[in-house]
């Protein structure tokens, strides 16, 4: 491999059939970039609510690396690079896609070797945001956990979200929604669930923490007079710690240990901390970029193994848990359409331990709006699309809103997690020591074998090949066998390479092992 300083602004040229993935993970869906692409990105800034890196890799065997974000641009068969300082390195020699995203991550990004805790892989995830939305309560919790058991639903890790606590910044449960909160933890944890919390940077203006935190040097972001900064988030106004600031951060790691010694919380999905929120406003103690400081957000999660993020800045080959941003209950590439190629983009950025977004998607808005009605067909398909993920959540409770046979279908895709968990767990110890992904793209499992635009199917390490339906009303689809012999869930052999349309009934996720 050989390397070369690139001093911006440049233009590097796309060799002949070249593709490019990188940079964001919410550009999945316009990935690869070629020599057709119009796609221009500026890093410092819009992450796009998900996971980013100043990283980009492509299947002729070069990659683009720079310590800062950059600004790029795919345009008239070239990128053009800009927007910073500081060099950027290309790196070539390599013969294809995983050899160049290898030789980067051993130069860059090389893999801590731990993986998240096995649960996550072994087992499906539960998140109470659908179900309970800001009226977390503790009755609700625990009625929410009881009906995954009595559904016949495997149980696994447990997220409560958003309003278990009487403010932001009040890291303590409310008292009148949640009695017993002790109680309640151990009851999960005897049902067998793992209690993970949800917990942002955000404080209340009008609390008492705000009122202590405004006159400590440092510790809340501020405007440039001086005064704390106010910002405008999803949830309202609010002030915001200064993830650079080491006696605030010290602060907000003892108040989660005491989250875990109160009451047994075993971890935390720690939401917000983007960088968007962050620009041309406020000041930090360490004049952080916006990017710095959703690194330091995400650098929490390695005092706590039992995490979830779905805003992050570099921090590839750690053992954190991405997610996919909030996606809205749709077929199209706003939805559905998106987990498969969004995930690629993260592994493809250094995040082997992808989850896509909720079952059914994430974005509440949605759910909340006058005359909106869960489609089953789409709830379905995209809880099989999810099953041979390393990860599945579910939120929104399909004993709830589907139909007895569409909640039955459900159950089996959860099951059939479940059954290929030694599989995901054992792949996860590899992608750990290799820093490679769990979810592969046909291109990267396969390199140089005319894939690089299917992303609609994929591979889980070597041995497993998936590929759900996606289109509405769909019973059969188009698979890419690769070459050797592959035995698919109906007990059928074909032989590889081949193009093959299978058979797709609302029952079935037409997926593959290598013989």
């Amino acid at each position: 491999m050989t390397t070369t300083l690139l001093q911006l602004p440049c233009e590097l040229p796309l060799l002949d059939g070249e593709n490019w993935w990188g940079g964001r993970t919410a550009d999945g869906v316009a990935m690869p970039f070629t020599s057709a692409t119009r796609h221009k990105v500026a890093l410092h800034t819009d992450l796009h609510a998900n996971q980013g890196c100043p990283f980009l890799v492509s299947d002729r065997g070069r990659y683009l690396w720079s310590d800062r974000p950059f600004v790029y641009e795919f345009a008239g068969g070239v990128i053009q690079l800009g927007g910073s300082v500081h060099a950027i390195l290309l790196g070539e020699g390599s013969a294809d896609l995983p050899g160049a995203f290898l030789a980067a991550a051993a130069s860059h990004f090389p893999s801590a070797g731990k993986t998240p805790p096995e649960d996550f892989f072994t087992l499906p995830q539960y998140n109470t945001w659908i179900e309970l939305n800001h009226n977390q309560t503790q009755r609700g919790v625990v009625e929410y956990a009881r009906g995954i058991i009595d559904a016949g639903y495997p149980v696994g890790v447990l997220m409560i979200d958003a309003g278990w606590f009487d403010y932001f910044g009040h890291l303590d449960f409310h008292a009148g929604r949640f009695p017993s909160p002790a109680e309640m933890v151990r009851q999960l944890h005897e049902w067998g669930f793992k209690v993970m919390l949800w917990v942002s940077p955000y404080f209340s203006a009008d609390s008492r923490e705000y009122r202590r935190w405004r006159d400590l040097p440092g510790w809340l972001l501020r405007n440039r007079n001086g005064l704390p900064a106010i910002l405008e988030w999803w949830d309202g106004y609010s002030a915001h710690l200064d993830l650079s600031h080491p006696e605030a951060m010290a602060w907000f790691r003892a108040e989660l240990h005491r989250l875990q010694n109160d009451y047994g919380i075993d971890g935390f999905k720690f939401d917000a901390g983007d960088a968007l929120h962050f620009v041309n406003r406020p000041a930090s103690w360490l004049d952080a970029a916006p990017v710095d400081l959703c690194e330091a957000w995400g650098r929490l999660a390695l005092d706590f193994p039992y995490n979830e993020y779905r805003a992050c800045w570099k921090l590839a080959g750690q053992p954190v848990v991405q997610r996919l941003h909030d996606r809205a209950p749709s077929w199209d590439q706003t939805g559905l359409l998106s987990l498969i190629p969004n995930t690629i983009a993260g592994g493809l950025l250094g995040h082997p331990f992808m989850c896509p977004d909720m079952i059914g998607g994430g974005d509440y808005l949605y759910f909340n709006r006058e005359g909106f009605h869960v489609d089953e067909e789409l709830f379905i398909r995209w809880c099989q699309a999810s099953a041979l993920f390393p990860m599945m959540q579910f939120s929104s409770a399909p004993w709830r809103i589907l139909s007895a046979e569409g909640n039955a279908l459900c159950r089996e895709a959860a099951l059939l997690h479940c059954k290929f968990g030694a599989l995901f767990a054992s792949v996860a110890r590899d992608s750990a020591k290799t820093g490679e992904p769990m979810l592969r793209s046909m291109e990267y499992a396969f390199p140089s074998q005319g894939y690089a635009s299917i992303h609609d199917q994929f591979m889980i390490g070597e041995t497993l090949l998936v590929a759900p339906v996606l289109a509405q009303g769909a019973r059969s689809r188009d698979v890419h066998i690769p070459r050797g012999k592959w035995l698919d869930d109906c007990g059928a052999t074909v032989t590889g390479p081949a193009q093959i349309k299978v058979d797709a009934p609302l029952d079935r996720l037409p997926h593959w092992t290598r013989q």
